[in-house]
């Protein structure tokens, strides 16, 4: 009697001969073909030199821009087939943001900063949402700072709060573009190990484009970028 052979876990996200031009008159080849798969729970360094496309790739990843041509799945849905509405449902739901810049807002508490992204999906504030922006400060380390403005706090402090924004809604995937790139080495280790622990602990994925060579060392995984191509795709 044979053995069945165990299926093959549903990957996360999905791209299939992705291309991505710019231009009409000149055109600019930017992304070349990418085959890459991402599964839960993976916790991956996406490096390469500046131009190599990363940053096209990861606007891409996050349904921030539409590929020229090939597919992208995301949890086995072909997102070419969602309209605007859609596509914007499903980036705000499933997909965190983290960002070199931290991109908050200076006028608004912590608290408030954090609780944006469940206020702009359900319309209105409640006591849930804020509880939900509370345990999130609490697991940053910065409870003891949730009324202060966000113009109030440190470089490292204000990345740390945008690190809880982008998990507000329970993502299973996060990008984070150069998240310790602004920082001092002290700062920039606390932000990493913070993303790291959401890693291990909720099994959130994680890519992190990075030009940090030991940063990406500390990565389960390390997708190498050069010239729009993928030049190599390590797993440790």
């Amino acid at each position: 009697m044979s053995q069945a052979i165990p299926s093959q876990p549903e990957a996360l996200l999905r791209l299939e001969s992705v291309t991505k031009d710019y231009g009409t008159r000149v055109i600019t080849h930017v992304l070349r073909g990418i085959d890459l798969e991402v599964q839960p729970g993976e916790f991956l360094a996406l490096t390469g030199a500046s131009g190599s496309g990363k940053t096209t790739l990861l606007n891409l990843i996050g349904l921030l821009d539409r590929p020229t041509s090939g597919r992208i799945f995301f949890r086995g849905r072909d997102v070419a087939l969602l309209d605007e509405d859609e596509t914007t449902a499903l980036r705000g739901r499933s997909i965190g943001f983290v960002f070199q810049f931290h991109h908050l807002l200076p006028a608004f508490t912590a608290q408030e900063n954090v609780m944006m992204p469940l206020l702009a999906d359900r319309g209105r504030r409640d006591a849930e949402m804020a509880e939900r922006a509370l345990y999130l400060l609490e697991e940053v380390g910065l409870s003891d700072r949730a009324q202060y403005k966000a113009g109030e706090l440190s470089g490292g402090q204000q990345q740390r709060v945008a690190l809880a924004r982008s998990l507000v809604m329970e993502p299973p995937l996060v990008l984070a573009d150069e998240p310790t790139g602004n920082l001092d080495s002290e700062s920039g280790a606390q932000v990493f190990r913070l993303l790291r622990d959401f890693n291990e602990r909720h099994g959130t994925a994680f890519v992190i484009v990075t030009h940090d060579d030991h940063l990406a060392a500390q990565c389960d995984r390390t997708v190498r970028m050069a010239d729009g191509r993928v030049e190599s795709d390590t797993r440790r």
